[in-house]
């Protein structure tokens, strides 16, 4: 179906995009209405004690999965660009996120967290898992309806979130050969040679191996770009030259390795905590590290490269 859409084009998703979303809050509030309706109130949800003994103990796992989760946005945070560019205006692209993803995200997360929290005591067990939650379940229309919501679900986010940038990434590598289908199609085909069943087999492997460990090269690549734009060129762009050859940003063939070198700083500072164990929170706080580092460096390196010239 991903790659029905992909040959189709992004505009052949685009009325079942508008229509999820409302239908997945529908589906998301009734999964939590039944909870409720289960127990009889929200209390026994919200009272289930915590895992941690400690304040100590929360923080070492908080820390990273913050971490974690930021690195999960982080991908689509730096390719937003492919579809507001397509906005109306900076205020339209600007009321649009923030209306469409900081609420319902807060949404989503409180039915998870409370839903689990309902399955222990309705069940005896916490269970995360929203295709094992439907095995509780037998009555058919139930079960159907759910599946639908999951496969929308993945479908809809999978496309947008996971496809589209790729595909543009290999389309713009290579113009002259590749196109934005055959750059979606290269990423469906390298998205099941990963193999993300294995990743996400573990919950701890996924989340403090591998979100936290890619956050560390998506926060250099964030510093050196907001760096970029907003400090160094002050928000003025040269469009021209964006899209012709010894233009204002050829740099070295066409490679600014200023940034490169500042990305490369970001990322090493942040694996360090990798390899040196007394300085683990540089891991653990990985995209924020590599975000910082990248960013001091390049503006350094930038402002010192001008005052040269």
């Amino acid at each position: 179906m991903n790659v029905y859409f992909i040959i189709n084009g992004t505009e052949s998703i685009k009325w079942l995009e508008a229509l999820a979303a409302p239908f997945l809050i529908v589906m998301g509030l009734t999964l939590l209405y039944w909870a409720y309706n289960s127990i009889g109130s929200f209390g026994p949800m919200l009272a289930q004690p915590s895992k941690f003994k400690t304040t100590g103990e929360f923080w070492k796992v908080f820390i990273p999965s913050l971490t974690g989760m930021v690195g999960f946005w982080a991908t689509l945070s730096l390719n937003i660009p492919d579809f507001s560019r397509f906005a109306k205006s900076q205020k339209s692209q600007m009321l649009g996120q923030a209306l469409g993803l900081p609420p319902t995200m807060a949404l989503f997360a409180f039915i998870g967290v409370a839903v689990t929290s309902a399955t222990v005591v309705i069940f005896g067990e916490a269970i995360w898992d929203p295709v094992v939650l439907l095995s509780k379940f037998h009555n058919p229309i139930v079960v159907i309806l759910s599946l639908v919501s999951l496969l929308v679900a993945t479908l809809t986010t999978n496309i947008a979130a996971n496809v589209v940038s790729p595909a543009n990434d290999f389309a713009n590598m290579f113009p002259k050969k590749i196109n934005f289908v055959k750059g979606g199609l290269i990423t469906a085909f390298t998205g099941i040679a990963m193999m993300p069943w294995k990743l996400l087999s573990d919950y701890s492997a996924y989340i403090f191996g591998w979100l936290v460990g890619y956050s560390s090269f998506l926060g250099p690549i964030a510093g050196v770009l907001i760096c970029d734009y907003f400090i160094i060129k002050k928000q003025k762009l040269n469009v021209r030259d964006l899209y012709v050859r010894n233009g204002e940003y050829e740099f070295t063939n066409g490679f600014n390795l200023k940034a490169i070198y500042s990305l490369i700083a970001g990322v090493l500072v942040a694996l360090i905590g990798l390899v040196v164990p007394s300085l683990r929170e540089l891991y653990d706080y990985a995209w924020f590290v590599g975000f910082l580092v990248a960013f001091v460096v390049y503006l350094i390196i930038m402002k010192s490269a001008k005052e040269k010239i």
